[in-house]
């Protein structure tokens, strides 16, 4: 069964992109076959993963859009075990347009269930709650947030919440849900704070993993490559690593 795991936040900014591109190579480096789908405008993932977008053809707007199906729209990237369904501009006109098709909420969930070869699906998501970002979330069996450890970004969890609880009592009532501390630096006293009080308040929602900070993270997504393969013996890939063993007892508990 493949398990698929959107990662969303509206707040910008806080390693979406990073999360969805490390924790893939993470998956692959247990042998798992991981497919990304990049559904943020900015393309940011599939700069990541060596693609051009504005080379592209087709993207995955034309899976929101028209009736393309994920395997003809999916591309290997240099990473063995590791495909992506690429974004471009024409994102823009998915979020704008999507809601006018029939049943919108549930065609990323309709097209995604038709896939069996991948045992993980990694939804890359806008920072934003419309339309895409909902259709992610209704295909998903976990949803993954992102957040730094700073005000503004945790204030904008509760926008998040309401959210999921939205899509459960309508959509999707097997949504799970949790956050993930991201872009921590444990030098400074504000971040720790944060990070104490999310632990209280959130409990079990928050992961025990912390991603912290690391220049590295720029220069794998330069050379398009996931940090755990780019430099294995980093920390970030290590704690990447971990939240994949995290994410697999989470998944089968």
């Amino acid at each position: 069964m493949t398990n698929i795991i959107a990662i969303a936040n509206e707040k910008g900014g806080v390693a979406k992109t990073t999360t969805a591109a490390s924790l893939g190579g993470a998956l692959v480096e247990q042998g798992q076959e991981v497919l990304l789908v990049d559904l943020d405008p900015q393309a940011s993932l599939t700069l990541a993963a060596g693609i051009y977008p504005n080379d592209l053809p087709h993207s995955v707007a034309d899976l929101l859009l028209s009736a393309n199906t994920p395997l003809s729209l999916s591309r290997e990237t240099s990473l063995p075990g590791l495909d992506i369904i690429p974004s471009n501009s024409e994102m823009v006109l998915a979020e704008r347009f999507l809601p006018i098709r029939d049943n919108y909420k549930h065609i990323l969930r309709n097209a995604l269930r038709q896939i069996s070869m991948y045992d993980t699906i990694l939804i890359d998501c806008p920072p934003s709650i419309g339309a895409v970002t909902q259709n992610a979330l209704v295909a998903s069996d976990l949803l993954i947030i992102p957040t730094q450890a700073e005000y503004f970004s945790a204030y904008a969890l509760r926008n998040m919440f309401s959210m999921v609880q939205d899509i459960r009592k309508n959509e999707n009532a097997n949504l799970k849900y949790r956050v993930l501390l991201t872009m921590l630096d444990i030098r400074l006293n504000s971040h720790n704070s944060i990070y104490k009080q999310l632990q209280t308040k959130l409990g079990d929602i928050l992961f025990d993993t912390v991603i912290q900070i690391d220049s590295k993270f720029r220069e794998c997504a330069i050379e398009g490559l996931p940090i755990t393969h780019f430099t294995p013996q980093s920390r970030g890939a290590n704690q990447y690593r971990t939240l994949a063993q995290e994410l697999n007892l989470n998944v089968n508990r």
